[in-house]
């Protein structure tokens, strides 16, 4: 039986239209075929052996000889998403390169095992099951290749080595000499097309080495953290669909924020929220194109229904994501339930107006050309938000108990107005400033007067409670006010001191273990990433730099040997939690790396959530905060 990893053991490939997770002992357990949101094909990830994996490894010394369980030693070759597992047993070392092409045709893992020294026994061993691990699927040869079928599926599996079916798998033992190397392709299409033809294993590792090469060479970071930049960078840009221009939150589902806990939830679809700042993170280092693609999925996705904006949708556009439950599949170390789907679509979350405005103005600020048809939907949005901005909301975090009126969904509604206004007294946006600078000034009285606790001086999680957000340290961020605002510094030590763990790590909101929280969930969950990245730029901007760098320093060790990071990680057991990688933690380890290059160099600031906007000027003599 297959040992159990830890998520941080798992290392990504992708073709920038879907992705495998390749396990340190040469299994890939998660690899979902077309799309990121299609069913997994191999699916022991969230399971077993027996519903979907690929293990290609030295293979085991028969019965009487010595030897141990082989492990590799891996890196990404470069700046690149091809990753090399170097294995290294008595009688010899071979190399096997794993990788996905970027596509225009059939969707294909590539697996290369090239001999280094002496001679080492292999094993391929692949055995796919459709529909997330519940289909055992037809194998059988056609024209001397292996086919594996199943409903709409067709699985291809090429290779120079002899294979046989064994047990609802296709396998393949051979060895590899110093000098040698065996290819295996598998290859997707529909059962009912004809079948993809075979790549040039070499040739297409060439292409797809130098695709990722030259698009990293575009970061125009070159600061101290480069490498986790870049890894960072790579890792946001292969949760990227590449046809649509649509960002996946994650390429993986129900990965748990509590080890066999129900807080499981599918990341395989764009959030507005996560989506935006994700760009913000690659307009920052210099990624125009992605903003480009992006902007016309928004345009395709909100359609002509600004007015019913979803805070999700699917990689193309898809409006339904009806959240259902894999019963037959056991979940990642026993943490059920399993979901594909997401309802959290239906929520209402105003803090998505205020980044997807915010990631236009980026983009208008970066020098992605205007669009007419953007500046339509922008007018359209505030408009929409100006009526609803008032209402209580889901919020960030998706709580699933009542709604409220949470302090971060304002602050962000604030900086939807805010920066409506700043591309309007640029030119840049058509529309009557004098009902915006009202509207600008009245959320930020409400918010000043109701999200803030002066006892503790503190902004809270929402009006009237005692509960704190790590949220609410974006305050500074997006320039609602000035780093040296006491209520500023209050609530990032308030933060520190009230959600923080004994080695300073921060959760994103308090929860409550078996009773239900105001999230509206039982059970807890690790430290949350992006939240800690948060806090390093509180401390930064409030002039405590030391504590900034030591704080991100500590963050840069919890990512794995590959440089990914998933989406919590837990302090007590020393592990990664949560779906992986995670677009959020990418993003906020590229951001932080800006904002610490930024000051330590004090260079004036770009404008945007990369750092801190100029504060508004005073309103208008006719506009005056609303009294409450």
């Amino acid at each position: 039986m297959k040992r159990l990893p830890r998520i941080e053991h798992y290392g990504l490939i992708g073709d920038m239209q879907t992705s495998a997770h390749v396990c340190d002992d040469g299994s890939i357990d998660w690899l979902c075929l077309p799309r990121f949101d299609s069913p997994a094909i191999f699916a022991s990830l969230l399971g077993t052996q027996k519903h979907g994996t690929w293990q290609i490894a030295p293979a085991s010394p028969p019965p009487g000889r010595s030897g141990s369980e082989a492990e590799a030693k891996r890196r990404y070759c470069g700046d690149s998403l091809v990753l090399e597992s170097v294995w290294r047993i008595p009688t010899g070392s071979v190399r096997v390169l794993d990788f996905m092409p970027p596509r225009d045709g059939a969707p294909q893992v590539i697996r290369i095992v090239e001999g280094l020294t002496g001679e080492v026994p292999m094993i391929s061993a692949m055995r796919p099951r459709p529909g997330y691990g519940s289909v055992s699927p037809w194998i059988h040869e056609v024209g001397g290749r292996m086919v594996a079928e199943a409903g709409a599926d067709a699985l291809w599996l090429d290779t120079c080595v002899q294979q046989v079916e064994k047990d609802g798998a296709i396998v393949s033992a051979f060895a590899v000499a110093a000098g040698q190397s065996v290819a295996f392709v598998l290859s997707w299409c529909p059962s009912h097309a004809a079948a993809p033809d075979v790549p040039d294993p070499e040739v297409a590792l060439t292409e797809t080495l130098a695709y990722w090469r030259e698009w990293a060479q575009e970061c125009t970071y070159d600061g101290p953290f480069r490498e986790p930049v870049v890894r960072s960078l790579i890792a946001l840009k292969a949760m990227t669909y590449g046809p649509s221009g649509g960002i996946v939150a994650a390429p993986t589902t129900s990965l748990p924020e509590e080890i066999g806990g129900g807080r499981n939830w599918d990341y395989r679809f764009t959030w507005l929220r996560d989506a935006s700042t994700t760009l913000a993170a690659l307009l920052g280092t210099g990624y125009r194109q992605e903003a480009q693609a992006w902007r016309r999925w928004l345009l395709r996705a909100v359609a002509g229904d600004p007015e019913n904006l979803q805070i999700m949708y699917g990689i193309t556009g898809e409006r339904d994501l009806q959240e259902r439950e894999l019963a037959w599949l056991p979940g990642y170390e026993g943490s059920t339930p399993v979901r594909v789907g997401n309802g959290a679509a239906d929520q209402l979350q105003l803090d998505v107006y205020g980044e997807v405005i915010e990631t236009l103005y980026l983009a208008h600020q970066s020098g992605v050309a205007h669009c007419a048809d953007t500046a339509v939907l922008h007018q359209r949005l505030v408009e929409h938000l100006a009526q609803r901005w008032q209402e209580p909301d889901e919020g960030i975090w998706e709580i699933r108990g009542a709604r409220r009126h949470f302090v971060h969904s304002k602050v962000m509604a604030w900086v939807a107005v805010d920066r409506t206004i700043r591309l309007a007294e640029v030119g840049a946006l058509d529309v009557d400033l004098t009902p915006l600078v009202e509207l600008r000034a009245t959320i930020h009285h409400e918010v000043c007067t109701k999200g803030f606790d002066p006892a503790r001086n503190t902004f809270t999680q929402s009006y009237g409670s005692q509960e704190l957000d790590a949220a609410t340290l974006l305050i500074p961020r997006v320039g609602f006010l000035p780093p040296s605002d006491p209520r500023v510094i209050g609530t990032v030590d308030a933060v520190r001191r009230e959600l923080s763990t004994p080695d300073g790590l921060v959760y994103r909101y308090p929860t409550r273990g078996k009773r239900t929280g105001v999230d509206g969930m039982a059970g807890d969950e690790g430290t949350f990433l992006l939240c800690n990245f948060w806090l390093v730029d509180g401390l930064a901007l409030t002039g405590r730099l030391d504590e900034a760098h030591a704080l991100f320093e500590r963050l840069l060790t919890l990512r794995n040997g590959l440089g990914l990071l998933a989406e919590e990680y837990d302090p007590v057991q020393q592990r990664q939690l949560g779906n992986f990688p995670q677009a959020f933690s990418h993003m906020g380890l590229i951001q932080s790396a800006l904002l610490l290059q930024q000051m330590a160099t004090q260079s004036s600031p770009h404008q945007g959530t990369v750092a801190v906007p100029a504060p508004p000027r005073p309103p208008a003599a006719h506009a005056r905060p609303a009294q409450t």
